[in-house]
């Protein structure tokens, strides 16, 4: 669990770091440059500073352990700030593509801007890709919906970043109205990103099922223990970043109790050295008689 919340933590401190530059100097080079876009992709960026110190205080309590009143320990937290992020992603979304869409009809206010902003507008598109690419990494690497959401968050503003290239250079070439169209775009694209995360926040909010492959994988577990003579029931729901497991197996109805406890107890083991991620295998032991 402290490996988890050390490797989130050491990537958001980069992230918000980085945000932290980059909003000061968009915003700047906007209001020096003239160029409305690129005030707007700096607001994006300190939007980003505010998700990931989200997403650093959900680790922070997701590694807490579990205590009387939280007994299955406090890893939803993680999902709980998803489901926050994915909704400001959406809502920031939304804010930008209005504001294209206001522009469009309104081209008179639209200001030619200096190269600047411009060249603000490369620097933070490679920045921000670099902060997908770690953050995502970071993510896949503790499976951490939270920190996936934080990754897709900075994407989002390298897309940004891009339309407000497109948007910039078109002003300067004379082509005006580039500005607002790649706004939506970008838009509309940031909205899919953001209904996706809020999607998956959902269904892991609502106790989802782990993905089909590793229940099969789970069952495979059980029956090439010679010990079991079945599954009669077998249920998942995710708890965060981990996972809990319920299960009803059949045993020989001549076992002894000792006995079938260390079959249990086996077979926990055995799935979770196969699948780190689920927390606890909850066995029920059912008698099985050959008679039957």
């Amino acid at each position: 669990m402290e490996k988890r919340y050390n490797e989130s933590k050491k990537v958001i401190i980069i992230t918000i770091t980085l945000n932290v530059i980059l909003t000061i100097l968009k915003i700047a080079s906007g209001v020096i440059g003239k160029s409305s876009s690129i005030i707007a992709d700096g607001l994006h960026s300190a939007s980003d500073i505010i998700t990931s110190i989200a997403v650093f205080i959900g680790s922070k309590i997701s590694k807490k352990p579990k205590d009387a009143k939280h007994q299955y320990g406090h890893e939803r937290s993680e999902t709980i700030v998803s489901f926050i992020l994915s909704s400001m992603l959406i809502i920031v979304a939304l804010g930008i593509g209005m504001k294209g869409v206001m522009i469009l009809f309104n081209p008179s206010k639209i200001e030619t801007p200096t190269k600047l902003p411009l060249i603000m507008a490369v620097i933070s598109i490679f920045i921000k890709e670099y902060q997908y690419r770690i953050t995502i990494k970071a993510a896949e690497k503790i499976n951490s919906e939270a920190l996936k959401a934080d990754a897709w968050h900075h994407r989002s503003d390298a897309l940004s970043s891009i339309a407000a290239f497109i948007g910039i250079g078109g002003s300067i070439l004379g082509i005006r109205l580039l500005d607002p169209i790649a706004s939506i775009i970008v838009a509309l694209i940031v909205i899919k990103v953001g209904i996706d995360i809020f999607k998956i926040s959902c269904n892991d909010l609502m106790d989802t099922s782990i993905n089909f492959k590793d229940l099969e994988l789970i069952e495979k577990i059980a029956n090439d223990y010679s010990d079991i003579k079945g599954i009669s029931s077998i249920k998942s729901r995710k708890h965060g970043a981990y996972a809990y497991i319920d299960m009803s197996i059949l045993i020989d109805n001549d076992k002894t109790l000792y006995s079938a406890h260390e079959i249990s107890h086996k077979l926990e083991r055995l799935i979770i050295k196969e699948l780190p991620y689920i927390k606890e295998v909850n066995i029920h032991i059912e008698p099985y008689s050959k008679k039957s």
